[in-house]
């Protein structure tokens, strides 16, 4: 039995892939169970090991599936900006980040669309009450708790988990974003998001999560990644306090 969750029009959750042919079927069917009104789109960058291909294979017998195939490997950021745009074309109200390797849980995707009635934007997250992450390393936890927290100190920030990927939005709240302006790749791109929805004033909320790692294929998360979001959230809170500098001054 499903959780009931409330009509907020055409929703569309979107799947970003690379090499996921281990976990594709079981993301998609995961999401048609829990939310079976629900359309999914999945956005993939060309993976040479055939999850495009296969993506399609399940779209031709569920008109709920939609697939984007992509040129190649772009980054996690510019797959969801692509996906984004397709869903603002094609008349959805809603869209949802989710990723394909099973660590999103579908039966939590009720309790995001359910926070949207008072939200413009919900963040998953595995670090407030009611939160949590299974099977990760400690030196994992450790990086994304600590990341989190000098995201939330440094930027002033009220969220305590920003580099989560599992999130909804309203579209009224992506064009009150401004797309065309985020060029941020890997969790960075998680960042970004939650940091320009804040400064546009956006209703942004947090609803508990599980994270389960993943159990099948590899990881996209390396080196350069946490390098991107380190360099860009240092320097977005350089930027904060010289702009807030230079108001308390009246310039």
């Amino acid at each position: 039995m499903t959780a009931p969750y409330v009509n907020l029009g055409r929703i569309l959750v979107i799947i970003p892939t690379y090499n996921e042919i281990d976990n594709i079927d079981i993301a998609v069917a995961a999401v048609r169970i829990a939310t079976p009104e629900i359309d999914v789109l999945v956005a993939d960058d060309n993976s040479p090991d055939g999850t495009g291909v296969r993506a399609d294979e399940i779209a031709a017998i569920d008109h709920h599936v939609k697939v984007l195939h992509r040129e190649g490997k772009e980054g996690l950021g510019a797959a969801y900006l692509a996906a984004f745009q397709w869903a603002k074309a094609q008349g959805y109200d809603v869209v949802v980040e989710m990723d394909a390797d099973g660590s999103h849980r579908a039966v939590d995707l009720p309790a995001l669309l359910n926070a949207l009635v008072e939200a413009d934007v919900v963040l998953g997250s595995r670090w407030i009450k009611g939160g949590r992450v299974v099977n990760w390393p400690k030196h994992r936890e450790f990086l994304s708790r600590g990341g989190n927290m000098y995201t939330k100190l440094w930027l002033g920030m009220p969220i305590s988990d920003a580099t989560g990927g599992f999130r909804a939005f309203r579209i009224a709240a992506l064009d009150a974003i401004g797309l065309e302006a985020v060029q941020s790749q890997g969790y960075c791109f998680q960042v970004d998001m939650a940091w320009r929805a804040v400064q546009a004033n956006l209703r942004v909320a947090e609803v508990p999560i599980v994270f389960v790692e993943r159990e099948r294929g590899e990881s996209k998360m390396d080196q350069a990644i946490v390098q991107e979001a380190l360099k860009r959230v240092t320097q977005w809170g350089i930027d904060k306090r010289k702009a807030d500098l230079k108001r308390l001054l009246g310039r």
